[in-house]
């Protein structure tokens, strides 16, 4: 039998007719095989995790849609009906948060679909897992929805809508059946696998597990594994296999990839942008984030990904919290000398300790924000680095802003919820640290979040928090000021400084509003 090094030999032969894309020029993809070892090392252990946890997500949203026989039936309805209102939001946010993962999982694996030029063996048998283990995710969770819709006529339809506030085009349904059920999906796949067969080392035994269950649920389904040869199936691989299939933009998944390289550790706001924030900031601010093709948070809908809170340092919140009414409520929570400071010491002493611990660059933390490494505390530096950013202020007494971080601490050192359930304390995701932080409850007005369904489960998305301000601009229900919105330019590599009236529509962008974006004015 060939081993996969004679296997690499004869796609490294095929790969050099396509010719290489330039490293750094923007608009083409930097090859995975011209990034710096450590580059490479590091992207791919991250994508390693990247690929389970989005097909974990996309099982999830299977599984949601199982769990609402309300609105995926069993059987085949008597007659055609209309859905209510409330069963379209839910059909809707669901079909969103599938078709987020599909995306993030065409997108990494379109990414190694060159694994045959990596030199070491190691890293070619990583790459290839990569690709593969996101291509049959594609295949089984999309075919597993469209088994689930087909029941009932009427949710094709619905499916097919366009929906401007996500940025889906009408059809995008029937673009999905077309991707997965016809002929050359299945010969992609037969393709995929026959090279599988020659890749037979012992990395990533997770990985391979999942590969394994993923393909043995298509064969029982129908999906026959077609053998080919060897120089066969690199054929058609090269032919057109992993060609970017979301109706975005041409050429999106290249351009997502080589962004994420070219602006690792990079941001378009600027550092500069970011120290003029921290005269403006109070303890308590809420942030919205977003970055440019940061997968981190797929899943949840919406051009907002990610909320933090700024927490400011000792000195900062001392200085803020110097006020009558808050050390009456200090003592009132047993602390007779009425010091705030004291009080958040010992009631989250590791977190504390962790609050005013600098980073490797010397930055003093200033921001508390859930991450997939969990609930930290991080350098406005570091939080701030973004591709867009707005600063919110609660409309709240300093003694209602001292109890939400004295929550906040609480949450400290939890891990990060890649299942969004906002039911359960023992891992928190982003939006949800804020929103428990500031929860009303008896003698504590707090803020009134909006909470949606995101599969299944009641969740507030960062940009539910921005279309609730937007509907509560300039009404009384008001329950923020915006400080400052910095919008981000990916084409001109900044990001300005833009008004009310268009921060209070950002929430209504496509999360991939970067790619229909014009120029920047003014700044």
């Amino acid at each position: 039998m060939q081993t996969f090094a004679a296997a690499s030999l004869i796609l490294a032969f095929a790969a050099g007719l396509l010719g290489a894309a330039e490293p750094g020029q923007p608009g083409k993809p930097i090859a995975l095989a011209a990034l710096e070892p450590s580059e490479r090392a590091a992207r791919m252990q991250d994508d390693l995790q990247a690929v389970a946890r989005y097909r974990a997500g996309l099982l999830a949203t299977i599984a949601a849609a199982e769990a609402r026989p309300d609105l995926f039936p069993m059987e085949k309805p008597a007659e055609r009906h209309v859905l209510t209102a409330q069963a379209r939001r839910d059909l809707s946010s669901l079909w969103q948060s599938h078709l987020d993962y599909l995306f993030a999982l065409d997108s990494v694996g379109h990414y190694y679909r060159d694994y045959w030029k990596l030199k070491n063996p190691a890293e070619r048998e990583d790459a290839f897992l990569i690709t593969y283990a996101a291509f049959l995710a594609q295949m089984r969770g999309a075919t597993d929805f469209i088994a689930l819709a087909e029941i009932d006529p009427t949710l094709e339809v619905v499916l097919n809508e366009p929906t401007p506030d996500a940025g889906l085009p009408a059809k995008q349904y029937a673009r999905v059946k077309f991707r997965f059920l016809n002929v050359a999906c299945e010969t992609e796949a037969g393709a995929l696998w026959t090279v599988a067969q020659f890749v037979r080392g012992t990395r990533q035994p997770q990985l391979r597990a999942e590969i394994q269950e993923d393909s043995d649920v298509l064969q029982r389904a129908g999906f026959k594994r077609t053998f080919l040869t060897l120089a066969n199936g690199v054929k058609i691989l090269q032919a057109g296999a992993f060609a970017a299939w979301f109706p975005l933009q041409t050429g999106v998944a290249e351009w997502m990839g080589d962004t994420r390289v070219r602006r690792n550790g990079s941001s378009l706001v600027s550092q500069e942008q970011i120290a003029a924030m921290i005269g403006r900031l109070e303890p308590a601010d809420v942030m919205l984030e977003r970055r440019e093709w940061f997968l981190s948070n797929v899943g949840l809908p919406g051009y907002w990904p990610h909320a933090a809170i700024y927490i400011g340092t000792a000195d900062e919140r001392a200085k803020y919290f110097a006020d009558a009414a808050v050390a009456d409520w200090v003592r009132a929570q047993g602390r007779l000398d009425g010091d705030f400071e004291a009080l958040l010491r010992s009631h989250a002493p590791k977190a504390y300790l962790d609050s005013g611990t600098a980073d490797a660059l010397g930055h003093s933390p200033r921001v508390l924000e859930a991450m997939s490494e969990g609930v930290v505390f991080t350098s406005l530096e570091h939080s701030a680095a973004t591709d867009a950013i707005a600063l919110l202020r609660p409309r709240l007494s300093k003694v209602e802003k001292a109890r939400a971080i004295l929550r906040a601490f609480g949450y400290a050192g939890l891990p990060y919820d890649f299942n969004f359930d906002f039911q359960t304390d023992s891992a928190i995701v982003c939006s949800e640290l804020v929103v428990k932080s500031f929860d009303p409850s008896e003698g504590y007005r707090g803020l009134k979040l909006p909470v949606v369904q995101v599969l299944g489960r009641p969740t507030t998305a960062a940009n539910e928090i921005a279309r609730q301000f937007d509907a509560q601009c300039g009404t009384p229900a008001q329950q923020f000021d915006l400080l400052l919105f910095l919008d981000g330019y990916e084409k001109e590599g900044r990001a300005v400084e833009a008004g009310l009236d268009v921060f209070r529509s950002s929430w209504k962008r496509p999360k991939w509003h970067i790619l229909i974006q014009g120029a920047a004015e003014g700044g």
